[in-house]
């Protein structure tokens, strides 16, 4: 019986070690693995979506609580004025849910564009919602009726992809929605 409980201890303990272990390492990675994301995921995309900007939109991201929930929104600042900004949204594809990078024109209160950040849909189907003749569609579009062709707007779905163009759309009216929240508090500019 004292082995027994001589081995739950130490069984214990271990147990115990290895945990605060992997704590900490998580903690003290986090940051790095935060940096990746933006340098190698996110930075693609806000350059695909925001342009003529002389600052750093990583830089100069700001953390919004928009509903609960926490949205990093990248400016990009032409001339000391807030021209445009971007931040991540998802949609339920049909692998699971697509990131989407949406940029707002400042200016004319339009879209400047989609890039697709996380994806995992289906190759050579759902995955073209990445390609570059789907994303071109959202560029300089209203804010209003942003829907698919078959719900009576006028982006045309990939064939064959509706689940992953809808889910895309989906993920484009959330941003418009945090946008349209978003809008009073950076009317001010950014600073």
């Amino acid at each position: 019986m004292k082995e027994m409980i001589k081995m739950m201890l130490v069984l214990s303990l271990i147990c115990g070690i290895a945990g605060v272990s992997l704590a900490a390492l998580k903690q003290a990675t986090a940051p790095i693995i935060e940096e990746q994301v933006l340098t190698f995921v996110q930075a693609p995309a806000i350059e695909s979506v925001l342009s003529g900007f002389d600052n750093d939109p990583i830089k100069d991201r700001r953390k919004f609580t928009v509903d609960g929930r926490t949205v990093t929104v990248f400016p990009a600042i032409t001339g000391g004025e807030l021209t445009g900004l971007a931040f991540e949204t998802s949609g339920k594809g049909y692998g699971g849910d697509i990131g989407v990078m949406v940029g707002f024109d400042m200016r004319n209160q339009t879209l400047s564009g989609i890039g697709i950040t996380t994806l995992k849909e289906t190759p050579g189907l759902g995955a073209r919602v990445a390609e570059h003749g789907y994303a071109t569609q959202f560029k300089g579009h209203s804010l209003e009726a942003v829907e698919l062709t078959k719900q009576g707007g006028d982006i045309e779905a990939v064939a064959g992809a509706t689940i992953s163009s809808t889910g895309t759309v989906n993920a484009v009216r959330d941003a418009i929605a945090i946008f349209n929240t978003l809008k009073s508090q950076l009317a001010g500019g950014w600073s």
